[in-house]
Parts: C-alpha cells; sequence; structure tokens
C-alpha cells in the first residue's frame, strides 16, 4: 500500500489513532487538548468506523472529573475507553486512574502535556501534569513529534489491551499537539492486523454482566490487602517487552525505528543528553551540528518512562559515555532533583564505573528551546565537575542556577526556508497560514512544518506564525529566529516591536499598511529603515485592510496577504499556488454559497496585483528618530510590563520577579498599553448626542465615556475640546463631552449600533484621523471627580461612575466585559472577584495586563483566581474569611464599649456596629 502523506498537527494524529481503538470516548475539553476530542465527535457524527466496524461513542461530561469516572464504568462493562486531556483536567482524573489501574483495565488517556496553575496559571507545555500522575500504575509513554504521536499513539492502545495496563501517552502542549507538519499518516487495515483479538476478547468477558457477574471494588482489610497490591507486579514487569513488541510492529509497518529508548548520536558519544519530549528533536538536530564539527556527542530519547526498564536503557546508551545531562521539563520544589534525573541516577547507582550524571531543568510553560541552548548542556558537560540542577532558556540572576548561553548558532538544514508572521489575532493569518502549509505539504514534495505563537489577548492580540519549508525532514521544534521571509500584518507594529528581528541579507518584508510609497519615508521608525538598508532587504508594501472592505471581507485580510506571500516567497510556482489556494476556498467556504468564494477569489486576485515594491534609499542606513519623549510611568510598567509587552519578555531576568514569588500584580496596567489596534473608531458627533449615555454603557473596554466638565476647566482644556451643556436635573453649571480613547478603542462599532439618535451621534472614522482624540482623552481623565447628579441605578446615571475596569483584552465587541465594567462602576471600590478560570480569567488577569484598577483613593476590586471547577467554594472561601475578620471586629468593639472611652468614639463604634451591613452609611462612618 503506498504511503499517505499528509499535513497536520500532533492533535489531529493522536485523534486518528485513537478512534481507531475506541469504542467510548468519554471527554471534556481543556487546551490544548480539546481539539482532539472535537476530531473524535466531528468523526463520529459523520458516520467514521473504527477498527471494529463501529462509530465511536462520544460523551462529554460535566467536567474532567466526570469523564474520568465515565472512562471507568466504561471499561468497566468492556468498553475500549479513551478521554483526552490535560493540567488540571488530568489532575481532576488522578483518583479515576487509580482505580482504573487497580482493576487493570486497559483505558488509554492522550495528554497534550501542560503546566499546572500554582503561582500562575500557564496554558502553555511543559510536563508537571503528566509527573503528578507518576505513582497512579498507569504506564507513560512520550512523543515527540508529530510523526511519533502518529507512530506510536497505536503502541499505547495496543499495548494496554494486550499488557491490561493503562497508558497515559503524552506529547508536549502546543509544541507538539499545535504544531503542523507533513507526516505519514497509518492506515486503520494496518493498525487492526497488530491488535490481539483473543486479548480483546478476553476484556470483553471480564466485563461486568448480570449473566457473569462478579464483585469488584471491594473494601479490603490489613490482612490481604498489600498481598493484593503486590500480586499485579507480573503486569507491569510484562510492560516493557510488551511495548518493545509493538514498537518493532510499527518500525516494520513504517521504516521508523522505534525503541522503549532510542539512541541517536556518535557511536562512541562521551557526552550524552537524556530527555523526552519535542525536545529530543532539537537535540538530534544539535548532535548532527556538533558531530559535524568532530565532537562525540549523543542523545537518549525516552519513550516509556513508566515503566522504567534499566534494562533497556542500558542498552541502548553508548557503553563508551562518560559524562551524561538529563533534562526535565518540569520542577518539583524541595526534591533532590526532578523525576527522570532521579531515575537515571538510580539506573547507574550500582555500576562503580558510573558515568558523571547532571540535572537540569528547561521549557518550563513553554520556554523556547533552541539548539545553541543545547549546545550549552553539551558545553557544561565538558567541564571536570560539571554544574548540577542547572536551568537553560533563563537567566537565574538570583539562585544561578542558569547555564551561561554561548554564541548562537544555526543548525537549521541547508535549504530550508523559514517564513514569519506578525498578525493581529482574529485578522485570519494564522488560519492563512495554516492554509498555506497544508498546500505546500500536500501538493508538493516538500516538508513543511508550521507553529504559532500568541500572547494572550483574546482577539486583537499578537500572534507570530513561523512557518518552515524544505526538502529534507524539518526537526527544529522551537522559533524561528533567522528568517528568509517576514511579513507584518498590521502596520502598527513596526513602531512597537522588532519585527525585522532575525531577517538574514537579502531577506523579504511585507508590509500591510494604508500608506502610499511617499508615505512610507515618514511612517517608518529609524530602526526599520536602518535594518532595511543594511542587511539589503527587498521591501514590499500592499493595502490589504482597504482590499478587504471593498471585496466585502471586513478585517480578514487572510486571502490578501497570504497570496502576497505566495507571490514573494517563490517556494511553489504562482499558477500552482493560486490554484490550490482556490480550491482552498471552495473547500472552506463553499458551503457559504457563491457570493462568498468569490468574495475571496477577488481577494486571492488583488492580493497578487496590490504588492508593491518600494525601493530602499541607502540613507535609511543612517535614519535617526527624533527623541520620544518618556513616559510617566511606574517602574512596574517600565521595567516589566513594557519589556513583555514587546514581546521581549524572555529577556526578562529571575531578579525581576523577587518581591511576586507568589504571583502578584499591580493593578491598572492596560492604561498603559495604548495598543491602537483598531482599524477605524468612532467620532463623537456633538451636535446630535441626546447625552444618554448608551455608548459608554455598552462599551466592552471603557474607551469610551463620558465626561462632566465645569466652567472653569472648560477655560482650561485643549483647544478643540468641544463639549455642549450638559441637561437634566442636577446639571447646572456643568458641560458634557464624550471622549474616545483611540488608541484604547478595539473599533467593534458596538457603541455606533446602540446609539439610538436619529442621526448616529457616532461615525466610525480611521484610526490616524483620530489621533488628535489623545490629548483630549489626557485632559478628560485629569477633570476633577464631581458627585453624580444622578441615581446610580441607572443607565445613564451608572456611567458617570468611574469603570474599575478598563483597556481589557477581551474580543473586539466582547458580550461579558460590559458586565464586568458596570459591577465595578457600581460596588468596585468595595469587591473582591473570585474568577473561575476561563475567558474571563484571561481578559482579566493575564500578567502583565490586569484591567481591574483603582480609584483616586487607591480602592478597587482585589481579583484572585484559583481554578475552573472550585470558583463558587472558592468565593464562599473569600466571603468565610471576611465576614470572621469582621465579626472579629465587631467583638473588639463591643469589648472597647465596656471600656471607658471618649464618647465620639463610642458613638463611633455604635454607629459601624448598627450599620456593619449597610455598605453605604458604613462607607460614610468609616470616612468620617
Amino acid at each position: 500500500m503506498p504511503k499517505v502523506m499528509k499535513s497536520m498537527d500532533g492533535n489531529n494524529a493522536a485523534a486518528h489513532v485513537a478512534y481507531a481503538f475506541t469504542d467510548v470516548a468519554a471527554i471534556y475539553p481543556i487546551t490544548p487538548s480539546s481539539p482532539m476530542a472535537e476530531y473524535a465527535d466531528e468523526w463520529s457524527a459523520h458516520g467514521r468506523k473504527n477498527i471494529f466496524g463501529q462509530e465511536v461513542k462520544v460523551v462529554e461530561l460535566q467536567s474532567e472529573a466526570g469523564a474520568a469516572g465515565a472512562v471507568h464504568g466504561s471499561l468497566a462493562a468492556g468498553g475500549l475507553t479513551t478521554t483526552f486531556t490535560a493540567s488540571q483536567g488530568l489532575l481532576l482524573m488522578v483518583p479515576n486512574m487509580y482505580k482504573i489501574a487497580g482493576e487493570l483495565l486497559p483505558g488509554v488517556f492522550h495528554v497534550t502535556a501542560r503546566a499546572v496553575a500554582g503561582h500562575a496559571l500557564s496554558i502553555f507545555g511543559d510536563h508537571t501534569d503528566v509527573m503528578a500522575c507518576r505513582q497512579t500504575g498507569f504506564a507513560l509513554l512520550a512523543t515527540g513529534s508529530v510523526q511519533e504521536v502518529m507512530d506510536l499513539s497505536g503502541v499505547a492502545h495496543l499495548a494496554a489491551i494486550k499488557g491490561r495496563v493503562p497508558f497515559l501517552h503524552f506529547f508536549d502542549g502546543f509544541r507538539t499537539s499545535h504544531e503542523i507538519q507533513k507526516i505519514e499518516v497509518l492506515d486503520y487495515e494496518d493498525l487492526a492486523k497488530l491488535v490481539d483479538h483473543d486479548a480483546v476478547r478476553e476484556f470483553r468477558k471480564r466485563a461486568l454482566n448480570p449473566e457473569r457477574p462478579v464483585t469488584r471494588g471491594t473494601a479490603q482489610n490489613p490482612d490481604i490487602y498489600f498481598q493484593a497490591k503486590e500480586a499485579a507486579n507480573t503486569y507491569y514487569l510484562a510492560i516493557p517487552e510488551i511495548v518493545e513488541e509493538y514498537m518493532a510492529e510499527i518500525s516494520k509497518l513504517t521504516g521508523r525505528n522505534y525503541n522503549l529508548f532510542n539512541y541517536y548520536g556518535h557511536p562512541e558519544a562521551e557526552r550524552v543528553i537524556v530527555a523526552m519530549g519535542s525536545v529530543c528533536e532539537t537535540i538530534e538536530e544539535t548532535v548532527d551540528y556538533l558531530m559535524a564539527q568532530g565532537e562525540k556527542v549523543g542523545i537518549l530519547k525516552v519513550h516509556l518512562f513508566r515503566p522504567f526498564s534499566v534494562t533497556h536503557f542500558l542498552a541502548q546508551m553508548p557503553k563508551t559515555v562518560k559524562k551524561i545531562a538529563v533534562l526535565d521539563r518540569t520542577k518539583e520544589p524541595g526534591s533532590l532533583g526532578e523525576p527522570l534525573y532521579q531515575d537515571v541516577c538510580t539506573t547507574y547507582f550500582a555500576d562503580e564505573n558510573r558515568p558523571a550524571i547532571v540535572g537540569g531543568r528547561y521549557g518550563l510553560g513553554s520556554k523556547d528551546t533552541t539548539p545553541t541552548q543545547i549546545k550549552t548542556v553539551f558545553d557544561n558537560l565538558k567541564a571536570d565537575a560539571p554544574k548540577n540542577h542547572f536551568t537553560i532558556g533563563i537567566v537565574d540572576d538570583v539562585t544561578n542556577t542558569s547555564l551561561p548561553l554561548g554564541e548562537s548558532i544555526n543548525t537549521v538544514p541547508e535549504g530550508t526556508k523559514c517564513c514569519k508572521f506578525w498578525g493581529l489575532g482574529s485578522d485570519g493569518t494564522v488560519g492563512a497560514n495554516k492554509s498555506a502549509i497544508k498546500i505546500i505539504g500536500d501538493n508538493t514534495d516538500m516538508y513543511a512544518q508550521a507553529y504559532f505563537a500568541y500572547d494572550s489577548k483574546k482577539s486583537g492580540g499578537v500572534t507570530i506564525s513561523h512557518l518552515r519549508f524544505g526538502h529534507k525532514p524539518i526537526r527544529s521544534t522551537y522559533l524561528i529566529d533567522k528568517a528568509d521571509f517576514i511579513a507584518c500584518h498590521n502596520a502598527a507594529y513596526v513602531g512597537k516591536y522588532d519585527v525585522l528581528a532575525g531577517l538574514k541579507d537579502g531577506g523579504t518584508f511585507l508590509l500591510n499598511c494604508q500608506w502610499s510609497k511617499e508615505e512610507i519615508e515618514e511612517k517608518l521608525p529609524a530602526s526599520i529603515k536602518n535594518y532595511l538598508a543594511k542587511h539589503n532587504i527587498d521591501f514590499y508594501i500592499i493595502n490589504a485592510v482597504d482590499i478587504a472592505q471593498e471585496v466585502g471581507l471586513g478585517g480578514r485580510i487572510n486571502m490578501i496577504m497570504q497570496a502576497a506571500f505566495f507571490k514573494l516567497a517563490n517556494i511553489i510556482p504562482l499558477e500552482e499556488a493560486i490554484k490550490h489556494l482556490k480550491q482552498a476556498i471552495v473547500d472552506s467556504y463553499g458551503n457559504k454559497g457563491e457570493k462568498v468564494v468569490n468574495m475571496n477569489y477577488q481577494a486571492v486576485d488583488q492580493g497578487i496585483e496590490a504588492v508593491v515594491k518600494v525601493e530602499v534609499p541607502a540613507s535609511w542606513a543612517d535614519a535617526v528618530d527624533e527623541a520620544a519623549a518618556v513616559a510617566d510611568a511606574p517602574d512596574f510598567i517600565k521595567n516589566i510590563a513594557d519589556v513583555m509587552n514587546r514581546q521581549e519578555g524572555d529577556k526578562l531576568p529571575v531578579s525581576a520577579f523577587v518581591g511576586r514569588e507568589d504571583g502578584t500584580f499591580p493593578m491598572g496596567t492596560t492604561k498603559y498599553e495604548k495598543r491602537g489596534v483598531a482599524v477605524n473608531v468612532p467620532e463623537w458627533q456633538p451636535d446630535t448626542c441626546i447625552q444618554c449615555n448608551q455608548c459608554a454603557y455598552v462599551c466592552p473596554h471603557a474607551a469610551i465615556r463620558p465626561f462632566l466638565i465645569n466652567e472653569a476647566e472648560m477655560e482650561k482644556a485643549p483647544e478643540g475640546f468641544i463639549a455642549k451643556k450638559a441637561t437634566g436635573r442636577g446639571f447646572d453649571g456643568l458641560n458634557f463631552r464624550i471622549q474616545i480613547s483611540p488608541l484604547d478603542c478595539t473599533g467593534c462599532g458596538v457603541c455606533v449600533n446602540t446609539c439610538p439618535s436619529k442621526q448616529k451621534s457616532l461615525i466610525m472614522k480611521p484610526l490616524e484621523s483620530q489621533t488628535g482624540q489623545i490629548p483630549y482623552w489626557d485632559y478628560a481623565m485629569n477633570l476633577s471627580p464631581k458627585e453624580n447628579p444622578m441615581n446610580i441605578q441607572t443607565v445613564k446615571g451608572s456611567q458617570f461612575e468611574q469603570p474599575l475596569f478598563e483597556f481589557s483584552g477581551a474580543c473586539a465587541g466582547c458580550g461579558e466585559t460590559p458586565y464586568a465594567k458596570l459591577i465595578t462602576q457600581l460596588f468596585g471600590d468595595r469587591m473582591m472577584i473570585a474568577n473561575a478560570t476561563g475567558c474571563s480569567s484571561i481578559w482579566g488577569g493575564s500578567a502583565p495586563s490586569t484591567p481591574y484598577c483603582t480609584n483616586k483613593d487607591g480602592h478597587g476590586p482585589s481579583w484572585a483566581n484559583s481554578l475552573f471547577e472550585d470558583n463558587a467554594e472558592f468565593g464562599l472561601g473569600m466571603y468565610l474569611a471576611v465576614k470572621q475578620t469582621r465579626d472579629k471586629l465587631a467583638l473588639l468593639m463591643k469589648e472597647a464599649l465596656e471600656l471607658d472611652l471618649p464618647a465620639e468614639i463610642k458613638d463611633a463604634f455604635n454607629l459601624w456596629l448598627d450599620n456593619m451591613n449597610d455598605a453605604k452609611t458604613n462607607s460614610a462612618t468609616i470616612l468620617s
């Protein structure tokens, strides 16, 4: 049977194989594992059959704990059962994992290994969650690339069936789960031939069944519990050989060599790294680089982590090894070393001639791990006494664990084309690049890889797409740092980020902007001009924003930019690219009608025609910007937040977080961001405004607000700061103005749509035309506070209160944040927020962006997050602690009233006690 090559990500690969062996999938979504469950559900709904000739029964439960319970029940009743999870979701399953393993049930969990929330939540990848499951009794199988996920996912199922031990198959969250690679897809017919059908029949015979009833899961006393526990030893002792047997079958089927431990490198290596997961691909690439320079180095890649087979480990490790570095992608505070390191140390414990062994941590929370860092690990092993318990990828200037980074090396295979795309969340850039990688991967003989880096904004944030193409296999499981092509899809980025960093000499830069060739000279910052001139960059511009609006695609510039990319990148012939692009349009949008298809066709055609080459004058090499005014901002903003917001947070050392070890961040940092991500923003039309404040009421980002201005303030106002006489009872002597912050607005247009005025009092206009509003906003924000003339519990009245939630990273037009903003206007100065993990915790508290802020007295919502599944209880705990504290205060006051105190103090105490649950009176008492 000919090989089937297809471009897909790790989640797709795992789901493809898992579906084949599964009767029942009990699921609950959690990032980054959710696509696996979604694929299974979709395939089942469309009638796809597993290898047993049935559609998989996919059921979503109320939580991961529920999913684990359903997995246990389904296995007990004879269904081959699978689930997909990660992080906190996996930890919720741990109690059931003990039961499933204890009952020798062949379940399989596919896990996108992810960080576990501690001092902070991270949705990104490391092995912390998996390492919390080491003693559950599950076998742990690791894969490190999309192809390995495809090849070895089946081993987990096959070995579980034959060996009666459940398996947890894990691969790195995002780095593998969301990386797209061109891989060989295994056929279900081939997989079906590998199943031990006798073992399947025996499993089904052991199922709970009233026709042959048994009792399972009894309570056992001290007389037999221990012995019964040890009786299962034989099953675990057999697992390594069973896994090796199935790996041999997969190797025979694919031509790719798999073992419990795979060695790669010099046959007489003296320095070896032991690791598991996606970093192994980077290490292999680095090993090739170092061997070409005559170094005797290698990597031992771990696949079967539990049960850990010392025999198989030593059989693969070169006998010549003198020094070993073990890399763990987890941190176990207080231990003598991380898990894999301890296993390797134990392996050699009885060997008198054992090599020197050191351990280190890397990649926590998806920290990028590069060949340069790996070379540093090998260099450390050259020392007479290599540093132990080290870290790579960070600068630890507090406890000094980090290895000093050496000179940057380039290990990417020659001929590999590397491309980076700076996009705006929700502009379609990521989707377009997924399409591009599949067009090239599925329609040529080239290898292709795509990875997408995001910030934590829900939309409107920065996305950076990393695409590689070449005629050799791509093992570069790290971000691109040396690019042949860079595209910037948002013109605002050129003044904020170092978008050209790493662009090779003679490379290509494509900028999407609304500027003409003549305006470029004025608009581009000097740093960009310098780079273009000094590195001989081919520079092109395109106005995809206007094209998208003209053809009816709104803000979706993806097809236009994709067409321009294919024109400039010269990866495949343009005619061929256009053909595949248009076929992709039909595949993606055909069900939405001919009109939508034709709009996208136009976008492709115009995207190709609209590319304009800009000649780079030699004078740009010496361009200098005028000195920018230094903004007055707190040290945290200047030293931490601004660095992170420039996409340079990797440069921050550990010392930057001394004093913030517990994850505490300051309030109100979003007001310093001024992202300027909108294409169009509203302009207030005072002549038609009816002063209803509805625009401010619905604004998701608090970027449009009503202000009351007295006459003295109007006289001091900057020129052009127009207001109209405020109308209504209690507004005497006051003027009214609606003020927009153009740099904080996301351009959703909800305010315009909501405006009830017959002639709209807000008109959307290009952002660049509204920059004159910036000083007006600054002036309005410094106006004196006014006593609210209206009832705060009305739409209009509520909007004269300061919102203590502003400029979040929520999507443009978000339907949640207006409520969060409103509740802070009503109660914000005395709020404590227990925030469940989810969308609201991301727009509510993604470092360094904290939208909850304080009033003039420094009061505001105190915000904290625990977990997804315990929010009500977390909030109850807050309430109980506060109530206990206030009850103690009341008790102390009552005791004090028995003492000889001045009358005014007794009166104040009595007033507070009488009104301790009346917020308004209580507050007034404290202030007086």
